[in-house]
């Protein structure tokens, strides 16, 4: 016959020891449990849609639902998933320092152009004011040389609603570049075009030294070449142009924003932005 009043009430002495209440656990990678009922113990590895899988000290791996019915150093707990992080907050303003606009499309492009020269030029302009351009509606092009600048521009006869903007790399007095930029403004299109230029023998320059952990950029001799100079100095690999292309990627990871690179520069770009969208009269 089946006992209405259960076990022996009397089987439990109400004085002993009182039974552990579980604690409450928000998971974590890597916290190390124990399943009470298979005795299974690993370090949680991963968590998804209600259950994580633990790893035990031979790598294998074996899934547990979240919840109840688990140990942490031989005390009771209740294993609650890890907190859903908000979604981090839009910038509220471009890499070039403007206020960003979200949700913005990309304008039409101008018949405007600014091109640059060197590749490594447009990369630094395209990480930095990209956003900018693509809401003026302002394309940069990668410029090769300035040798034939003067009939490059002829070629896009630059007029009112169609200006160009030039950025030259080592734009000093005397330079064969300030000769071409006065060539380019004496000739045809010259008032519709602006050729500007920062000061540094190469764009790397344009980029704060402290940035890749120098006080200084090297001062590379006459006779070497700078790129490979300044490699070698900052004992970096600079065997082939591989090894160039990825000392110029480690430069560019470093920048991370406008505050990130020389006035000099800062300033030229702004002004050929400015230039190329002022509306035609």
């Amino acid at each position: 016959m089946a006992d209405r009043y259960g076990s022996d009430i009397l089987a439990r002495d109400p004085h002993g020891p009182k039974r552990k209440r579980s604690t409450e656990r928000v998971i974590e990678m890597g916290l190390v449990v124990e399943d009470v009922a298979t005795g299974y113990v690993g370090a949680v590895v991963h968590v998804e849609f209600g259950r994580m899988q633990l790893e035990d000290r031979k790598g294998r791996r074996k899934s547990f639902p979240v919840g109840p019915g688990y140990l942490i150093d031989g005390k009771p707990v209740i294993l609650n998933p890890p907190l859903r992080r908000p979604p981090p907050a839009a910038p509220t303003r471009t890499a070039s320092g403007s206020v960003a606009v979200h949700g913005a499309r990309a304008r039409t492009a101008l018949p405007s152009r600014i091109y640059v020269e060197g590749r490594h030029d447009a990369e630094l302009v395209e990480q930095v004011w990209g956003d900018d351009l693509r809401i003026e509606g302002v394309v940069v092009e990668y410029l090769g040389g300035v040798d034939d600048l003067v009939d490059i521009v002829a070629e896009f006869r630059p007029g009112p609603g169609q200006r160009l903007g030039v950025l030259v790399d080592h734009l000093v007095a005397g330079s064969k570049e300030a000769r071409i930029a006065e060539a380019v403004r004496r000739g045809p299109g010259g008032e519709h075009t602006l050729v500007v230029g920062h000061p540094f023998i190469d764009i790397w320059q344009a980029v704060k030294p402290a940035r890749i952990g120098a006080k200084a950029w090297p001062v590379i001799p006459r006779g070497t070449e700078w790129k490979h100079g300044v490699c070698e100095a900052m004992g970096w690999p600079h065997r082939d142009q591989a090894d160039i292309a990825r000392a110029w990627q480690r430069i560019r990871g470093s920048v991370r924003d406008w505050t990130d690179l020389e006035p000099d520069l800062i300033g030229r770009v702004e002004e050929l932005i400015d230039f190329v969208t002022q509306p035609a009269t």
